[in-house]
């Protein structure tokens, strides 16, 4: 699975200089033989694999008001072990969102490193971001229990200042791919 993994990272073309960098740690992270998926919660270990499912739909994202980290997120999970990490997005996008992708999961498109914030600070998140589309019409049932809200915000409406430090980059680089 290590290498599957390594090769959806590899699959990544860099948008800018930073994520070029957390491709490189990302990949250096891999390689070390550490565990890659948290074993215990919050954050056992302290840096493990996140699969973020950005879903889009015509210039909008959805986005979920998440409890733990108090901040407007794409819906994802944790890489269960030995999980491929686009299996981790078709298990989370059922169990969260309650709906099925209707296309298969392709590569992910960014990845990111970041120091998690809210109830579960301090540790870190590899996150891989993937894309599904689905209709903004679509109905779906949110987990309430993980999630105060869940909403579509246009590209230019997203909350940047209480969302993930990366999301501006992120729809930059899905508007212009």
């Amino acid at each position: 699975m290590r290498k599957q993994i390594r090769d959806e990272v590899i699959s990544i073309t860099p948008f800018d200089a930073m994520e070029g960098e957390d491709i490189s740690r990302c990949l250096a992270w891999i390689d070390s033989g550490l565990e890659l998926c948290r074993i215990a919660k919050p954050a056992t270990p302290p840096m493990h694999l996140v699969s973020y499912f950005v879903v889009v739909d015509e210039g909008h994202v959805l986005l979920v008001d998440h409890r733990n980290a108090q901040l407007w997120l794409p819906p994802g999970g944790h890489v269960e072990p030995g999980e491929h990490p686009r299996v981790t997005v078709e298990r989370e996008l059922q169990e969260e969102l309650g709906f099925a992708a209707l296309h298969p999961i392709d590569a992910p498109l960014f990845v990111t490193i970041t120091t998690t914030v809210g109830l579960t600070a301090g540790h870190t998140d590899v996150s891989l971001w993937y894309v599904v589309r689905a209709s903004r019409h679509q109905s779906f049932q949110f987990d309430e229990s993980e999630f105060v809200d869940v909403r579509w915000f246009s590209f230019k409406e997203v909350p940047f200042e209480r969302t993930d430090p990366h999301m501006k980059r992120f729809i930059a680089k899905l508007a212009s791919s």
